[in-house]
């Protein structure tokens, strides 16, 4: 295990009756970076990822954040101490314009800038960092529009924008590019591009993507879940070459997966 990881998954288990859904997961994500997590369908990855943010609690394991031991805090906690969520399904107030979405999301992640009773155009501080937000995604040019009203490609971003106003440590991308036509899709490629790093606006990318181009264009590095165990994680080069990674998508069974500490 990496000691100097930003985010630790160590031998999380995950059971439903009989059947072990995670089997003895861990993985490691390093500040800045783009790590991708794929395998087919039933390999055990929405299983994993619902623990990852609290929404299920794990059978046995740790997760780490910072340093931090987040395995027993809620989800929300878990929102506090880094860790923000973008699910597969957009998750945004459509009748709310772009600028009023960000508005809103910036004064969750504040607390109570928002005084009772107060216009909301009288806080100026949030209003020029959503116009900030908005432009480092590129929507600068639609905050007046209403959010269910824009294309489905710029409502996955403006999710990623509402998540990203929680300044998070690690963002997890849950599908971000489902149901997007290939210029969409291109896109939502540069956003992700554009998070990576260790600058004070850029966090850890974890990534659960189907778009094998997008993967192995964004990922640093990949983890592949079958049956609930790590099959093998690697650089995009090494994952792409495993003869056991070929196997699985062409629906080969029987894999051998690493073993279980």
């Amino acid at each position: 295990m990496t000691t100097d990881a930003l985010f630790r998954i160590d031998g999380l288990v995950k059971r439903f009756g009989g059947l072990l859904a995670t089997d003895h997961v861990t993985l490691a994500i390093a500040p800045g970076e783009v790590h991708a997590l794929i395998g087919p369908n039933g390999a055990g990855k929405t299983t994993l990822i619902h623990q990852i943010t609290g929404l299920l609690k794990p059978d046995a394991g740790r997760l780490w954040l910072a340093g931090r031991d987040i395995t027993a805090l809620a989800d929300h906690q878990r929102v506090a101490a880094g860790l923000s969520r973008c699910f597969q399904v957009t998750r945004v107030f459509a009748r709310n314009t772009v600028q009023d979405n960000l508005v809103l999301a910036l004064q969750a992640h504040a607390g109570s800038s928002l005084r009772f009773f107060a216009p909301r155009t009288r806080e100026a501080g949030l209003y020029a960092q959503a116009r900030e937000l908005a432009a480092r995604v590129g929507l600068d040019q639609v905050l007046s529009r209403e959010a269910g009203t824009l294309p489905h490609g710029a409502q996955r971003t403006l999710d990623v924008a509402l998540a990203l106003a929680a300044k998070p440590r690690l963002l997890l991308l849950d599908e971000p590019m489902a149901g997007m036509g290939p210029e969409e899709s291109a896109r939502m490629v540069e956003l992700i591009e554009s998070l990576r790093g260790n600058d004070g606006e850029r966090c850890a990318v974890l990534l659960v993507e189907h778009d094998m181009d997008a993967v192995f264009r964004l990922a640093d590095r990949v983890t592949v879940l079958v049956q609930g165990r790590v099959l093998t994680t690697g650089t995009v080069d090494a994952v792409r070459a495993d003869a056991r990674v070929q196997a699985v998508y062409l629906g080969a069974e029987d894999i051998a997966t690493e073993p279980a500490p």
